[in-house]
């Protein structure tokens, strides 16, 4: 039997902004090499290149985009010494209990989280210019 279920842009919205409010105050989020894991509950793999503090309220409310909704993130506190030298390609943001909640891909244009540079110098700061999450309505 095929299921083939839709959500409307209200329950977009309602679960994009329900997703990332497990993101609370003391929530962080690990840069490293390589790529992501298959899924956000697996062992973190590759080099740990730094890690940064997300505000205590990390995100906006999520906005319709239509179709879907996404959500902006606030300012995120750089890591202001990188703890080693690389090549970031992915990310996974932590909440205040070191669960994690979302993970994705980085780079300087079309990926999921948007930096300054992937090429991290060890003892030099690593910035994120922008992080949008989306929430597909269909």
């Amino acid at each position: 039997m095929a299921a083939t279920p839709r959500m409307s842009n209200a329950a977009a919205i309602a679960a994009l902004n329900a997703m990332l409010a497990l993101l609370d105050s003391g929530s962080y989020i690990e840069i490293r090499e390589g790529a992501p894991p298959t899924n956000v509950e697996d062992a973190a793999t590759g080099t740990l290149l730094g890690t940064l503090a997300l505000a205590a309220d990390p995100f906006q409310n999520a906005v319709d985009i239509n179709p879907g909704a996404r959500a902006t993130a606030n300012v995120i506190t750089d890591d202001s010494s990188a703890d080693t030298s690389g090549t970031a390609g992915w990310f996974r943001a932590y909440n205040s209990s070191n669960v994690g909640v979302i993970q994705g891909t980085c780079g300087t244009a079309s990926a999921d989280m948007i930096m300054n540079t992937t090429t991290i110098t060890v003892s030099l700061p690593i910035s994120i210019t922008s992080w949008n999450v989306t929430m597909p309505e269909t």
